[in-house]
């Protein structure tokens, strides 16, 4: 496993210092070299660390909101199932992070405007705090 994250930081500073981040717009689902992470969280396949991703919100040219989405079949309210291409897919709401997006690689496609309102709004519910403060 140790050589998995000395791999991961290895390809982390070559993004970092050798890529220049790319332009993206909300919608659009691409490769993404997300890493190996901790415990639970998603993170990366590949040599490249790669894994799909929606771009949920731009902030700038350099920093955008994304969901990481897994082909496995995932149900409850923490997940949204998504179709493009010839395939389902699920975007995991509770993984959602801010990326730098030199960590882009490949746009994969777009997903259509109805689906992506409600996947904001499974996503925004999701966020809503269940019990009271």
């Amino acid at each position: 496993m140790q050589t998995y994250y000395d791999n991961w930081n290895k390809l982390k500073q070559i993004i970092n210092y050798y890529k220049k981040p790319l332009f993206c717009n909300q919608r659009e689902i691409w490769w993404c070299s997300i890493g190996m992470n901790i415990g639970t969280e998603v993170y990366g396949k590949n040599e490249l660390f790669e894994r799909p991703v929606i771009i949920l919100k731009v902030y700038n040219k350099e920093t955008a909101l994304i969901l990481p989405i897994t082909s496995k079949e995932k149900l409850g309210k923490y997940y949204f199932k998504i179709r493009f291409g010839f395939t389902n897919s699920f975007a995991v709401l509770s993984q959602s992070r801010t990326i730098n997006t030199r960590r882009l690689s490949r746009k994969i496609g777009r997903l259509p405007k109805s689906d992506f309102r409600i996947l904001l709004n499974n996503y925004s519910n999701s966020l809503q705090n269940e019990t009271p403060l």
